[in-house]
């Protein structure tokens, strides 16, 4: 029975295995060593579109829904919530089993082989804040692989995966962040051979950094925090946090839309004191462009991490509307995430039984791991350790496909 180690992710997934004596991450599409974790649901043609091909079909307008960041899900009572998608009633485990299947079927016809077992990374908290739903969390990937053919899966820390594919030697911190969490590993690597000392997590990552800075800049173009009047009198209120929170975050996008909440953007459009915002909501509603605006926000947040100032275009919205996003802005509103994460990572080493000074390396895995306000923080607390940005998207998978073999 061959075993094929998985590396699902936030918001991207890989597949290894071995190849004689290396790790292979095996391609999941054209070009590319890693799959977009997304799914389109295409009303038109009735069916499931996977990975750069749903973005395309989003960023196209085909009719359907779009999904991303199912992962963070996992453990949450909307990951049971029956739902009508395409003439059925699915969960989104369910959803996740069919993504799950589709990347099994391209790893094997690639390879040639089948995979009737998956050896799963994990991040080590789905949900560090509640036990209850961390054990629901992997209760619901557990099904959701067993739906999708594999008749066995076991599970591995993703950081420890990560800490099998690193070369060097010494003692060495990985620090892996990705779109949903960040997870660390403290290990002594001594003639080739790995040993664990300790790991630690939290459930924060590269989609929670979006949503800040959608909140902070995308939203309020939105209507965020912009004040409505009374249908009579002179009061005013503001829209409803929960409904920019929602459109701010990649896993709520698909159920926001509602007839009924569009019907009362509208009215807010009447009586707000700045109308234009409430119209943007509402064509953000009514054609569906939260994820559009996510995406923007994604890539004005990547941009602003290498220049000094990046972009936040919301051309999709309304033509001309760009939204400026300093390096400063982004460095002053990640600073607490970023003091969060590396707290968290010196926890780690505290837990382990070692101390800032006797670390050598700090290892830098997962695609938010670039982002300087992260690092800085995290260095800033381990002075002494040398950075060494490793393979950012698939260390993770050549070190499950390494314990796979």
């Amino acid at each position: 029975m061959a075993r094929l180690g998985i590396d699902f992710g936030t918001s991207n997934t890989g597949v290894g295995v071995m190849a004689g004596a290396s790790p292979y991450a095996i391609p999941l599409e054209p070009g590319a060593a890693t799959l977009p974790t997304a799914v389109f649901i295409d009303g038109a043609d009735k069916r499931y579109v996977y990975g750069s091909a749903a973005a395309r079909a989003l960023t196209e307008g085909t009719e359907g829904r779009f999904m991303r960041g199912l992962k963070k899900v996992l453990g949450t009572p909307l990951a049971r919530e029956p739902r009508r998608l395409m003439g059925e009633q699915l969960t989104l485990i369910e959803v996740i089993a069919r993504f799950l299947a589709e990347i099994r079927i391209r790893a094997e016809t690639h390879t040639g082989l089948r995979f009737d077992a998956a050896l799963s990374g994990r991040p080590i908290h789905f949900h560090s804040a509640s036990a209850e739903r961390d054990a629901h969390a992997l209760e619901d990937l557990t099904e959701a692989y067993r739906l999708a053919g594999f008749q066995t899966v076991e599970f591995l820390a993703e950081p420890e995966a990560a800490a099998l594919a690193v070369g060097g030697s010494g003692r060495m911190l990985i620090v892996d962040i990705g779109g949903g969490t960040s997870d660390f590993t403290v290990f002594d690597r001594v003639d080739g051979q790995t040993h664990v000392l300790g790991s630690g997590g939290l459930r924060l990552g590269g989609t929670d950094f979006d949503t800040a800075l959608s909140l902070a800049h995308a939203m309020p173009q939105l209507g965020h925090r912009a004040l409505i009047g009374a249908e009579l009198g002179s009061k005013t209120h503001m829209a409803p946090q929960s409904l920019f929170n929602d459109l701010a975050s990649w896993e709520k996008i698909p159920f926001v839309y509602d007839a009924a909440l569009l019907r009362d953007v509208r009215r807010w459009c009447r009586l707000a004191r700045d109308p234009r915002l409430f119209e943007r909501l509402a064509e953000v509603l009514e054609f569906h462009l939260g994820h559009d605006v996510a995406y923007a926000v994604e890539a004005g947040k990547i941009s602003a991490n290498s220049t000094e100032i990046g972009q936040i275009a919301l051309e999709v919205v309304e033509r001309g509307l760009t939204i400026d996003l300093p390096k400063a802005a982004l460095t002053a509103e990640l600073a607490s995430y970023g003091h969060e994460i590396a707290t968290c990572a010196l926890d780690t080493l505290t837990k382990a039984g070692c101390t800032a000074d006797s670390i050598d390396q700090i290892v830098y895995v997962g695609g938010s791991s670039l982002l300087m306000p992260v690092r800085d923080a995290i260095q800033g607390r381990l002075p002494d350790a040398q950075p060494l940005t490793a393979e950012v998207f698939t260390a993770v998978v050549h070190g499950l496909a390494i314990a796979a073999e």
